[in-house]
C-alpha cells in the first residue's frame, strides 16, 4: 500500500506492505464547503446567540474596532473570512482608518509585511492597518483574575470601542481546542500571564480535546469574557485546509457549536495500541518548526505501547522554532534533567520541553525533518535522513513482521481507545 504524507508543501509516499498495516487512521471529516465565503456571510447575518456584528457596531456607536487575527502558524483561511466581515463594518459606517488589525502573536515572533500580504491579502493590508502583538510591551491592565494573575491586554485592543475576535478551530494539545477565547489569552495578553497560565500543564487536566475541569481553558475563557469580546467568527477546517463550518456571535456558545464539529471529525477511535506510528505533521505551517510539531508527536505518541516508535515526518523549516524550548532540550543531559528544571521554575519554551521529555521518556520519535543530526540527537531523538531510512530503523528494532498505525494527519486527528 501507498499512503502520501504531507512534509512542508510536499508529499512523500509511505510504501509498506498490508501485513505491517494495523489500521490507517483518518478523520471522519466533512468536505469542504462549496462556496465558504456565502457560508461566512450567512454566518455573520445570522449569529448565534447574538445579533449581527453591524447592528452591535451601531448600538455601541463604534468609532474604533480591533479584529483579533491569527498568525502564521494557524492555518486560517482569511482569503473568504476577511471580505464578508469587513463589509459588516462598513455597513456599521466603519471607514478602514477605524480598523485595526491585531495579530495574536502569544509569544510567536511578529510578523513580516511579506507574510501579512501572503496571510491576509494584499489589498487588505494596504488599506487597513496591522500590528503584530508584543507581548511585553504597549499593554493596558484590565484588572485580576479569579486564580490571582493580573490580566493585561494589547492596549489597541483595550482602547477600541469594539472587538471581534477571529480564528481555528482544532483540538489544541493543552487548552483542548484552539480559536474561541484564545484570540486573547494567550494571543494578546502579557508573557507573565502567558506564562502563568501554560504551568497549568503539568497537571492531569490539561491535553488534547478536554475542557472540562481544564484550568488552562477556564481562565482562558474568563479573560475573553472579562475583556470584553463582542463577536467571534471562526473557522473548521479539514485535512486539507477546507472550510467545513463556520460559526459567528457570542465568545461561546458559537465556540462550542464548532468545537462540536471538530470533536466528530478528528477525534478516532484505534483498535488497540500499537508498536508503530507513523504520521505527518500536516505539512507547512503545521511543520513550520519542532515547536509546532509538538502536536503530532504527543497524539501519535498516544497510540502506542510503551516502548513503542513513532515516526514523525516534520520539516521544520525554520528550525526547532524557540530558542527556550532548544537550550533545554539541548542543555540537559538526560530527560529527568527536564523535569527537575521545570519544579524549580516553569518557564515558557521549557514548558514545550517538558512536554516532549514526557513522551521520549516513554516512548523513541524517529525524525523525518530538515534538521542537523546532531541537533536532533541533542534533543533525544532519533534522526533519521528520510523515511527509508526511518523504515528501516524500525524493522531492525521491531522486525519485519511489526504492525503499525498510520497516522496521515497527525497534526489534526486524535486517536483514543
Amino acid at each position: 500500500m501507498v499512503i502520501p504524507l504531507k512534509y512542508g508543501e510536499r508529499k512523500i509516499d509511505l510504501s509498506l506492505d498490508e501485513k505491517n498495516i494495523l489500521s490507517v487512521i483518518r478523520s471522519r471529516e466533512k468536505p469542504g464547503l462549496a462556496q465558504p465565503m456565502l457560508e461566512v456571510k450567512k454566518a455573520l447575518e445570522n449569529p448565534i446567540d447574538s445579533g449581527p456584528l453591524r447592528e452591535i457596531l451601531k448600538g455601541k456607536k463604534a468609532k474604533s474596532l480591533a479584529v483579533i487575527v491569527n498568525d502564521v502558524t494557524r492555518p486560517t483561511p482569511y482569503n473568504v473570512m476577511l471580505p464578508p466581515l469587513l463589509e459588516e463594518a462598513a455597513a456599521a459606517g466603519l471607514q478602514p482608518p477605524q480598523v485595526t488589525f491585531v495579530v495574536a502573536c502569544g509569544l510567536h515572533r511578529a510578523h513580516t509585511d511579506e507574510e501579512n500580504r501572503k496571510i491576509f491579502g494584499a489589498d487588505v493590508v494596504q488599506k487597513y492597518r496591522f500590528v503584530s502583538h508584543d507581548a511585553t510591551k504597549d499593554l493596558a491592565t484590565i484588572k485580576k483574575l479569579s486564580t490571582g494573575n493580573e490580566l493585561k491586554i494589547n492596549r489597541i485592543v483595550a482602547e477600541a470601542d469594539a472587538i471581534v475576535a477571529t480564528g481555528l478551530i482544532q483540538f489544541h494539545i493543552t487548552a483542548g481546542f484552539s480559536g474561541g477565547r484564545k484570540s486573547i489569552l494567550p494571543g494578546v495578553v502579557q508573557a507573565e500571564l502567558v506564562r502563568l497560565n501554560h504551568a497549568a500543564l503539568t497537571g492531569t487536566d490539561v491535553g488534547f480535546g478536554r475542557i472540562e475541569g481544564n484550568p488552562m481553558h477556564a481562565e482562558m475563557a474568563e479573560a475573553a469574557r472579562l475583556v470584553g469580546v463582542d463577536f467571534i467568527l471562526n473557522v473548521v477546517t479539514n485535512s486539507k485546509k477546507e472550510v467545513v463550518e463556520v460559526v459567528a456571535g457570542d465568545l461561546e456558545k458559537a465556540w462550542m457549536k464548532g468545537v462540536k464539529t471538530c470533536e466528530q471529525m478528528f477525534r478516532v477511535p484505534i483498535p488497540g495500541l500499537a508498536d508503530v506510528v507513523i504520521t505527518s505533521a500536516g505539512g507547512f505551517p503545521k511543520d513550520i518548526n519542532l515547536y509546532q510539531a509538538h502536536k503530532p508527536i504527543d497524539a501519535s505518541s498516544q497510540a502506542l505501547k510503551d516502548g513503542g516508535t513513532a515516526v514523525v515526518l516534520a520539516e521544520c523549516r525554520e528550525g526547532t522554532g524557540d530558542a527556550v524550548f532548544e537550550s533545554w532540550m539541548k542543555d540537559a543531559e538526560c530527560l529527568d534533567d527536564i523535569f527537575h528544571r521545570i519544579e524549580q521554575r516553569f518557564v515558557m519554551g521549557g514548558h514545550k520541553a517538558y512536554g516532549i521529555a514526557k513522551i521520549l521518556k516513554r516512548v523513541e520519535v524517529i525524525l523525518v525533518s530538515c534538521l542537523e543530526k546532531k541537533d536532533v540527537e541533542k534533543m533525544f531523538f532519533t534522526y533519521a535522513k528520510d523515511l527509508t531510512e526511518a523504515m528501516a530503523m524500525v524493522r531492525k528494532k521491531h522486525g519485519e513482521n511489526f504492525k503499525a498505525l498510520i497516522i496521515p494527519e497527525g497534526g489534526y486527528v486524535l486517536p483514543e481507545l
